[in-house]
């Protein structure tokens, strides 16, 4: 019993989902068009990019590669500000969640190693903040991103265009926030060495390139799905093992809930109505409630105004603790270290949450129109 109440506690997001397609399929029994539900592709590059980073963090390359750059910087206010700068380009090229599990610990070391442990709030929610929105400019930086991606078929340039607008005001606000509440105080750190395996940096950096390739429409998904893992199996196997399985069954549940609620006459027209008034405001509020990825899942099957569902299934990922999965790793990461500092930490992670939530969707809805 206490190892089911351990996984459901660890997997509460999937095992929602999962009690949500049961519920639904209740009401609208399995069928044929079911099948119907699944966006194969969606489902193989996350399986591909997760598993080749799996791989790279295996043998410590992200890490080595940040703990590198921050060694470069002795001064309090610029190490936070490369450790949010590399947790934002991390969640572009890994996903949020990995960006987050592989660059949290390198916080952590850095500001205890340097007597800085005061500025570990801030600096884990920047980080989280970081990893949210730095994810929204490309297709694979965001889950939902790639299955909105994927479902709308959304060309590359048009993309990028939609989002560097919200990208480059959360850069802004985040490199002023980091200039305005971390002081140029001096940081000594340790010079610890960690070496890389050439052999298995380069080899894992082409299996990267190819699940980068299948992203962007390159190469055929299904190449993906053959290479990769049969690499792994040879290399790393342990990079197949520690894939977020639970993620990849959330999207299969959450791909159940959302094409049985499509088909319930009631709830198809309820959402319509909510998303013609404003779909980036409803897509926003959405997210605080069901976090990021249910919520792109579910009203895309409502609405054709992707540019505004993309907008607001990003900056939404900001707010609530639950609206986006990256949040709840980030609390518990902090947590671990100061479990006495829980009210203090979530008290600071509302403020700014909100903040950037407010002030961001108050942009978009003026410039969206």
């Amino acid at each position: 019993m206490n190892a089911i109440i351990s996984f459901l506690k660890k997997n509460t997001v999937m095992t929602i989902a999962f009690a949500m397609a049961v519920i639904t399929s209740i009401l609208v029994p399995p069928s044929k068009e079911y099948i119907g539900y699944f966006d194969f592709k969606t489902l193989t590059c996350l399986f591909c990019v997760l598993a080749v980073v799996c791989a790279l963090k295996n043998i410590n390359f992200f890490y080595v590669l940040a703990k590198f750059v921050v060694q470069k910087f002795k001064t309090a206010r610029l190490a936070v500000l490369v450790l949010v700068y590399i947790t934002f380009i991390g969640s572009m090229l890994i996903a949020n969640d990995m960006a987050l599990l592989t660059f949290l610990p390198l916080g952590y070391f850095v500001l205890t190693t340097g007597k800085m442990e005061k500025y570990m709030a801030f600096t884990f929610i920047m980080q989280n903040i970081a990893a949210n929105l730095g994810g929204m400019l490309t297709p694979f930086g965001n889950p939902q991103n790639l299955y909105l991606y994927t479902k709308f078929n959304i060309p590359n340039g048009e993309f990028i265009s939609i989002m560097l607008l919200p990208f480059v005001i959360s850069v802004a606000i985040i490199t002023i926030c980091c200039l305005v509440f971390v002081r140029s105080e001096a940081l000594h750190l340790d010079k610890e060495k960690v070496e890389l395996d050439p052999k298995k940096t380069i080899l894992y950096l082409g299996l990267f390139a190819l699940a980068i390739a299948i992203v962007f429409r390159g190469i055929p998904y299904w190449i993906g799905l053959v290479i990769i893992p049969l690499v792994l199996c040879f290399v790393d196997k342990k990079a197949l093992k520690d894939v977020d399985y639970s993620l990849l069954f959330t999207f299969v549940f959450f791909f159940v809930f959302a094409g049985n609620m499509a088909r319930i006459d009631a709830v198809r027209n309820f959402f319509e109505l909510l998303l013609n008034k404003n779909t980036l405001l409803f897509s926003v509020l959405s997210c605080q409630f069901i976090s990021n990825v249910p919520s792109a899942i579910l009203l895309s099957q409502f609405t054709t105004d992707y540019p505004s569902l993309l907008v607001g299934v990003n900056i939404g990922g900001v707010g609530t603790l639950i609206a986006s999965l990256a949040s709840l790793i980030t609390f518990k990461e902090y947590v671990k270290h100061n479990p006495n500092k829980v009210g203090y930490y979530i008290g600071m992670f509302s403020a700014f949450n909100f903040g950037f939530l407010i002030l961001l969707t108050a942009i978009m809805l003026v410039v969206r129109g």
